[in-house]
């Protein structure tokens, strides 16, 4: 995967930062607590060196950051711990941040040295671009950590700026993740808006930017908080966070959004755990009986594209990775790729290759759509289908996903009102709405492009990257056949 461009200072500090974090490693401490510890120092410094400026958090008195500076030893411990219990008491902003947190760090003289490198910066004296940049290079080496890393919330960044430049957002519009990991959609959403218009704003505008346009859910505290921090250090939240920890398919929520960005949990099944009378632990099915739906199923990635089509305005616009599944799983899965087709304008399918996500063993797509009135005529034409997978070969070390890979994709997606101009290409076709509807169970894994491996020897990829892809496809094929295993328990 293509790192974060940080520039010479950021890359500095966060290679400081992290080389600590091998040093806590040997006190047991994991990268996700070392990147959740720096959060909870690096929001209280910020705190403390904005103290009274508008929009920022007012952290107590006895809770501040003055507070540990000039402490050792057990004291010091004492009093973060303290600090961190009170803090998720708060409202706001400082509720989200503090929500659970813990002490990870036992020896009083590694959080001294922790507390004293933070110290050494003036965090609200760098710009938001440095900042989040850093934090961003903390939570990229985070969920690259193979054995504790948090991979699953780390969409591949290449990737997120392909479809943000797609969809190109507006000043004004509301943008909403429902399952929004570490925030990465927001994030680089929040930068196409800064970079392209923030000249022009005026400053309600600037302040609907800051306050308004960004709304993030996700089921997991650490990930919320981690999130809200993330966009705070872009000047995105302040006394409210954006981000909230809520579980998105409970219920319609009420409020619709103009753009909708998302990588949904992969997984093919929602659960949860129950206990027997007999004190074991066991899995139950969950599925989510919603009178929006137009289908109850327990496959999460369903449920999620549903639960989008409720939250999405009539005339927005939704971005959404799924994986396979959801294009060809009969059941369900036909019912609601009918109901898309017939109330939204389902217009382009980008087919990704494997081997570009921390989560391995998945086959994913994008599938993007414009909701419509719903009516007697199907608000669908054509599906337009850009293969990127055929033929194409990567890994996340020797050959990462980069923007160059996906350059000519957003060149054939075209701005917002140029749909009737595109061109085809080997890679891009269209289908019309007619073949889409004749197709087995309205199947939209759809690819035409010939394999060249199967006929050319010269073609393979390197031994390590036909190596990935051979665990990439197994990886795959065990996961549907554990779906089809819990499918046939359910029967039973």
């Amino acid at each position: 995967m293509a790192q974060p461009t940080l520039n010479t200072t950021a890359q500095a500090l966060v290679q400081r930062v992290w080389n600590y974090a091998t040093v806590l490693r040997d006190d047991g401490v994991g990268y996700g607590d070392y990147v959740e510890q720096i959060t909870y120092l690096l929001f209280l410094k910020m705190a403390d060196e904005q103290a009274g400026a508008p929009n920022a958090p007012t952290v107590p008195e006895a809770l501040s950051w003055a507070s540990l500076r000039e402490l050792e030893g057990d004291a010091l411990e004492t009093q973060y711990r303290h600090i961190l219990t009170d803090l998720a008491k708060e409202p706001g902003m400082l509720g989200v941040i503090f929500k659970k947190a813990q002490n990870k760090i036992q020896n009083p003289a590694r959080l001294k040295h922790l507390l004293v490198l933070i110290d050494r910066e003036n965090w609200s004296g760098m710009g938001f671009d440095v900042k989040g940049e850093i934090y961003e290079g903390l939570l990229q080496r985070n969920a690259e950590d193979v054995k504790g890393g948090a991979g699953q919330y780390f969409t591949p960044r290449p990737l997120i700026q392909a479809i943000v430049d797609a969809v190109a957002p507006k000043p004004g519009q509301t943008i909403c993740d429902p399952a929004c990991g570490t925030a990465g959609f927001l994030l680089v959403a929040r930068d196409y808006l800064v970079e392209r218009y923030s000249a022009e704003l005026d400053e309600d505008e600037l302040r609907f930017l800051r306050d308004g346009t960004f709304h993030g859910f996700d089921i997991v505290d650490s990930v919320v908080r981690l999130a809200a921090m993330n966009l705070y250090l872009h000047g995105i939240g302040g006394l409210e966070s954006p981000v909230r920890n809520q579980d998105s398919l409970i219920g319609d929520p009420g409020t619709r959004y103009d753009l909708i960005l998302a990588n949904p949990p992969f997984g093919k099944k929602s659960s949860i755990t129950v206990m027997s009378e007999e004190g074991q632990a066991g899995k139950d099915t969950l599925s989510y009986e919603r009178p929006d739906f137009v289908a109850t199923t327990s496959n999460k990635q369903l449920n999620f594209l549903q639960h989008i089509y409720t939250i999405l305005k009539v005339n927005g616009t939704a971005a959404v990775v799924l994986p396979d599944n959801v294009l060809f799983e009969g059941g369900a899965g036909e019912t609601i790729r009918r109901k898309l087709l017939q109330d939204c304008d389902v217009h382009t399918l980008l087919r990704l290759p494997t081997g570009i996500f921390y989560a391995q063993g998945v086959k994913a797509n994008v599938l993007f759509f414009d909701k419509k009135t719903s009516g007697e005529t199907a608000r669908t034409s054509k599906l337009w289908v850009y293969d990127l997978r055929t033929n194409q070969h990567f890994t996340l070390k020797t050959r990462p996903l980069s923007d160059a890979h996906l350059q000519d994709f957003v060149q054939c997606y075209g701005q917002p009102g140029e749909r009737g101009q595109r061109q085809e290409t080997e890679q891009f076709r269209p289908f019309g709405l007619e073949e889409l509807l004749a197709r087995d169970k309205v199947n939209l894994d759809i690819f035409w492009l010939k394999d060249d491996t199967l006929e050319d020897s010269a073609s393979l990829p390197a031994p390590d990257v036909l190596a990935q892809e051979i665990a990439e496809n197994l990886r795959a094929a065990l996961a549907e056949f554990g779906s089809i295993a819990e499918e046939l328990e359910e029967v039973e």
